[in-house]
């Protein structure tokens, strides 16, 4: 075989392995799908469960983080290995002032009170929740960040972390839960500038409705004040 010919076999290869790689999976789909592809699932069995309490230092409240783990009938379908018991019982991870993981719900408890209370009755996604300790040290307001997502954005029937990051807020007891960032923008990042008691945040808009978050999108920035009687959110200009 020649060396063009050689080059001809490599590139007809070449073509047909990166026509056979999946294209990723958008972050927004505009239109409701109109097939459904079925999947093969393996056997397994959702359980509900909460993580040990955690008490955000200063706070009177617990927090008790609620999800799901998945225990699998064979884990030889999920592993290409024997059957185990061996299953995590955590859902999330405490470090100081910030709770990290994926779970769909916290509850809060007063120290002095049995009485135990959901956060939202929404399906949603958690992320990160932050205790905004900074301000709390110098106004008193103790309010909690969220990152999390709230709606199934790529329609794929999940709520996870493929669809739009949002930004929430609320007091320590989960009370006033409020979204700050706009629908279908993707949250970028956020940060608290304590001499103003403000939280900056930035998100990108898909004004191109390609379904991707890139380049040719628009960055929006806003802020609020923390401690307004009325959580505000102000759009602002800096470039």
């Amino acid at each position: 075989m020649n060396t063009l010919t050689k080059y001809i076999a490599f590139l007809g290869i070449s073509l047909f392995l990166s026509c056979k790689q999946e294209k990723p999976t958008p972050k927004v789909i505009y239109e409701e799908a109109k097939e459904t592809i079925e999947t093969k699932k393996i056997d397994s069995t959702s359980i509900k469960i909460a993580d040990l309490p955690i008490l955000m230092e200063g706070t009177k409240y617990l927090i008790h983080p609620v999800g799901d783990i998945r225990v699998y009938d064979d884990y030889s379908k999920v592993y290409g290995s024997s059957k185990t018991n061996q299953v995590s019982y955590a859902i999330s991870n405490y470090n100081r002032f910030e709770l990290t993981g994926y779970f769909e719900n916290l509850k809060f408890q007063h120290l002095d009170s049995t009485s135990v209370k959901p956060l939202t009755d929404k399906l949603i996604q958690i992320q990160t929740v932050t205790f905004l300790n900074t301000i709390a040290e110098k106004t008193k307001r103790q309010i909690l960040a969220y990152v999390l997502v709230d709606s199934d954005t790529n329609k794929d029937g999940k709520v996870n972390q493929n669809d739009i990051k949002s930004l929430y807020i609320s007091n320590i007891d989960g009370s006033n839960f409020t979204k700050l960032s706009e629908p279908l923008q993707e949250l970028i990042d956020w940060n608290i500038i304590e001499i103003q008691n403000r939280i900056y945040f930035r998100c990108l808009e898909d004004i191109n409705k390609n379904g991707a978050f890139d380049k040719n999108d628009k960055v929006h920035y806003h802020y609020i004040n923390l401690v307004s009687d009325e959580w505000k959110v102000e759009e602002y200009m800096p470039i």
